[in-house]
């Protein structure tokens, strides 16, 4: 079994023998900083064909081969293959400064888990970051990060970064591309984690290839990523927004048309605001249904409030209500018939009331559906959590005393 450590150093790289021996010593240079002497520098290899593992080896750090490709993939290929209780992760292209270290060792000693670099409240050099990137994307991205999940953080994409190699490990962290880094805080964040940022000096980077990054492909990658974690910005509020505004368009329409000044609002407005209503009722639902998912297939931790629900929640009952609401809308369905019947089956000169009924009639119908299939799936989800606690029920009871 390998001896543990104290500090890893884990680099990432795809072709970088321009910079390479640069960060490796820069990275002895700053773990000798901090006082540790039981330390490892590891390179984690993406698929170099420059040199770079030769490279690495002949500076005495650790190589390990990574097949798949991605950023995400190198960085938790050298995570699993680190000993150290501490990991500072930095790439290797000298645009950080890895001989800084001390600090993000300092803040891991003081009690936090994770810490990050800030270039934002450090100092980017001229060159370092794009225009687009600086004052754009990444401000863009961090603050829609910060809304979506708590955290008060100014730079959500530094790679350099420092963690305890036990939190971060229990955080199953999955991603291989670029969205790692947006992951591993996201999942830090909802795990509760103590998140520490230290400003540093972002540098232009001393490659002589072009940037791994892309940046419209990377920054779609990490938005997508923000809304996938987030089924209540994604699904949920617009969901809500749309349900109650076209449930009170509908309302009122149903009544009669809605004048104002020369304006009128009537049944194809009518079908507009039902429209919105049927998909915000569907949003709302997907909503469930995602972080209910989420939750058992751990990519979330569970919440609250929806455990409450799952556990009142009676298939039973949801497909009575689902069924009854199905039942009004055929019910309305009839009533319209029968008008149209009054009228020999005819044309209906002032079809605005019986248009009023099918309208009415449709919503109610696909409303009543998804209630109706949508607990069935809901079930299924509760079902799989109830085994899932009576197991580790079983298993408690099968170790106590």
């Amino acid at each position: 079994m390998a001896t543990s450590v104290g500090l890893s150093i884990v680099m990432p790289c795809l072709n970088e023998a321009a910079t390479l021996a640069a960060c490796i010593r820069q990275a002895r240079t700053g773990a000798l900083a901090t006082g540790m002497e039981d330390f490892e520098i590891i390179v984690a290899d993406n698929g170099s064909v420059d040199g770079s593992p030769d490279i690495a080896r002949s500076e005495g750090a650790v190589v390990v081969d990574v097949p798949d490709r991605g950023y995400g993939a190198a960085i938790r290929a050298g995570i699993e293959a680190s000993r150290g209780e501490f990991i500072v992760m930095a790439d290797s292209d000298m645009s950080y400064e890895l001989s800084e270290i001390r600090p993000f060792v300092d803040a891991l000693l003081e009690g936090h888990q994770l810490v990050i670099g800030t270039r934002i409240r450090g100092r980017i050099m001229n060159g370092a970051m794009p225009f687009l990137h600086r004052y754009v994307g990444n401000p863009f991205l961090t603050a829609l990060a910060n809304l979506f999940f708590g955290t008060r953080l100014s730079d959500y994409h530094c790679g350099m970064r420092a963690f305890r190699r036990d939190a971060i490990r229990a955080l199953d962290l999955r991603t291989i591309g670029m969205e790692f880094a947006s992951e591993m805080l996201i999942r830090a964040a909802q795990a509760g984690l103590r998140i520490h940022e230290v400003p540093i000096t972002y540098h232009p980077a001393g490659r002589n290839r072009p940037p791994h990054l892309r940046t419209w492909r990377d920054g779609w990658r990490h938005l997508r990523f923000l809304l996938l974690y987030s089924p209540r910005w994604l699904l949920l509020y617009p969901g809500v927004v749309m349900t109650a505004l076209g449930g009170v368009v509908s309302g009122i329409l149903m009544a009669g048309p809605l004048r104002f000044g020369s304006v009128t609002f009537d049944v194809h407005s009518l079908l507009f605001s039902a429209t919105l209503f049927v998909i915000g009722v569907q949003l709302v639902l997907l909503a469930v249904l995602a972080r209910a998912y989420a939750s058992r297939a751990g990519l979330m931790p569970e919440s609250p409030r929806l455990e409450r629900f799952l556990e009142g929640f009676s298939l039973g009952l949801g497909l009575t209500a689902g069924l009854l609401v199905l039942g009004f809308g055929i019910a309305l369905y009839g009533v319209g018939l029968y008008v149209w019947g009054e009228n020999s089956f005819g044309p209906i000169f002032f079809y605005q009331s019986t248009l009023r009924l099918a309208i009415a009639g449709t919503t109610l119908i696909i409303l009543g559906g998804e209630v109706f299939f949508g607990s069935f799936v809901l079930s299924l989800l509760s079902l799989q959590y109830s085994d899932k606690q009576a197991s580790s029920g079983n298993l408690a009871r099968s170790r106590a005393p």
